[in-house]
């Protein structure tokens, strides 16, 4: 997958008409430029920063039915996420893994409470569950999770939950939609709709990199833009109303001493009333999250104080050793694209997804979760099917590999590319590429090169923050890797020193945001 065979791609079908135009390249719109591709469909996908810069590469981690929605009593879209699951476990099994989840209980009251509930999800999910629930001892709780806090443990509920990384998931996704013919290309800005006697017929874009502008055509055009969705909405109509109330979710980074050994824990209700996650991942423990309603919407969103503190409060209580502001590695924030409700909180609001079509065409679909992707993109294609935009073809991502598939050893450090891994060893036998890209990271220079050669890397930050995770487990390690990075990518992209200056700068003001406040 390479950026400048998809310009030219795009560009030899300048003068032709697109099946499907998407905007966004997300988890959405790369589930729809998946979806329509793997059914026959001419697709393009259109994203004005990187793929999955937004959202998308901000999650828990989690592949997951949602055991907040079963307490709310949202069945359905708990059905529905927990058949999901089983689905891109079974797509993906080279990104997505089995997570046992431990629910410590300290009142009486909880072990039947939470054990019949997470039974009641262990039915839900059918023959697509990853394991059973169980109650365990106090002894066995301890023995699973040695650093809770013991005093006035009871025991505990263990379940099994889907783990994931969310923005590699999204770069096997672009892979996978071009496996099947489809054009997809980061930093394209949308900047105008195109239409004909009121109807959309294509849009205007422009190259981020190489400043060209295009203009493309289209029977259908997709709006999946996440907590963005309002800006192409306003973009098609002036006058529309917003329909996304926008919460901020913070997650925090902390050494695996926190939590030694495989198990997660979940709290089940905190003082706002969310759930909070302590998980295994990258050999890190991410802890989250919050939910704050926010009125702006920032590509690069920032914790806020009170929200690093409210987590560190929370999961202090449940510990043996409370983690303290000095403690945490990464701190990243995203933010959710929640459908607007009456609802006051946003913690209250379904993560069920919308669909809608205006006067004019354009087909918006928004809200959901990681979980559901492939299920609001069936939806979505149905949608523009049903419509007359395109020819019926049936749906075929319920049965269809995600590019790398293959079944992996979990605890190989490159275990997410797997097919592709491979290719990197080859890579990773030149000397140049063999060593690491810092002792605290578990990634290999020949990495950085692979993304730039096959996964349309064109930035340190892409390299830092989606290629690798490293901004995200170790926000002071991946800046000490700025240098050699850019120096690796403006090897293999043709770019000159100026330009690596400028990668670093731009990477460095960036990561300042994920560090934990200074003087702690």
């Amino acid at each position: 997958m390479k950026r400048q065979e998809m310009v030219e791609a795009l560009l030899a079908k300048r003068s032709k008409q697109w099946d499907v135009c998407v905007i966004g390249g997300g988890a959405t719109g790369l589930g729809v430029a998946v979806d329509a591709a793997s059914r026959g469909y001419s697709t393009l996908l259109l994203e004005q920063y990187d793929f999955s810069k937004g959202t998308s590469s901000r999650a828990t981690k989690l592949v997951h039915g949602g055991v907040r929605y079963l307490q709310q009593g949202n069945i359905k879209l708990v059905t529905e996420a927990l058949h999901e699951r089983g689905i891109l476990r079974r797509n993906a099994p080279h990104l997505v893994k089995d997570q046992s989840f431990i629910v410590p209980n300290y009142k009486w009251w909880e072990g039947p409470y939470y054990g019949i509930g997470l039974k009641v999800y262990d039915w839900m999910a059918g023959s697509l569950g990853l394991g059973k629930s169980r109650l365990l001892s106090r002894e066995e709780t301890l023995e699973l999770a040695p650093t809770l806090d013991a005093e006035g443990l009871r025991g505990g509920v263990l379940y099994h939950d889907g783990q994931f990384d969310d923005a590699r998931l999204a770069i096997h996704l672009a892979q996978t939609a071009v496996d099947h013919g489809a054009v997809v290309l980061n930093y394209c800005k949308v900047e105008q709709l195109l239409k004909t006697g009121g109807v959309i017929a294509g849009l205007k874009a422009r190259d981020m990199i190489g400043g060209s502008e295009w203009e493309v055509q289209a029977k259908v055009v997709i709006n999946a833009t996440g907590v963005f969705t309002d800006s192409v909405l306003r973009m098609d109509d002036p006058a529309s109303q917003a329909i996304i109330a926008p919460s901020q979710g913070v997650h925090l980074m902390l050494d695996k001493d926190f939590l030694p050994g495989e198990a997660a824990i979940l709290v089940p209700h905190t003082d706002d009333g969310r759930v909070l996650f302590a998980v295994p991942w990258h050999d890190k423990i991410i802890i989250g999250t919050t939910d704050t309603p926010v009125k702006q919407i920032d590509i690069e969103p920032r914790a806020l104080p009170e929200e690093v503190d409210f987590i560190l409060q929370q999961i202090g209580r449940y510990l043996r050793r409370a983690p303290g502001p000095g403690d945490i590695r990464s701190i990243f924030a995203g933010l959710r694209p929640l459908v607007k409700s009456s609802s006051r909180k946003t913690a209250e609001l379904a993560r069920d997804h919308l669909i809608v079509v205006s006067e004019s065409g354009l087909v918006t679909v928004t809200g959901g979760k990681w979980t559901t992707y492939r299920r609001m993109a069936e939806d979505t294609v149905n949608t523009a099917i049903a419509r007359g935009k395109l020819a019926e073809r049936s749906c075929v991502t319920g049965n269809l590999p995600i590019h790398g598939a293959m079944a992996v050893d979990f605890a190989d450090p490159q275990h997410y590319h797997g097919s592709d891994a491979a290719k990197i060893r080859e890579l990773a036998a030149d000397v140049r590429w063999s060593g690491k890209l810092h002792p605290r990271l578990p990634y290999l220079l020949a990495e950085i090169v692979w993304a730039a050669r096959e996964e349309m890397c064109m930035t340190v930050e892409d390299a830092l923050s989606r290629r690798t995770r490293s901004l995200l487990l170790d926000a002071r390690a991946a800046i000490a890797c700025a240098e050699p990075v850019a120096a690796l990518l403006a090897a293999e992209l043709k770019r000159d020193e100026q330009w690596q200056r400028e990668q670093v700068a731009d990477f460095k003001r960036i990561a300042a945001g994920y560090l934990a406040p200074e003087g702690n």
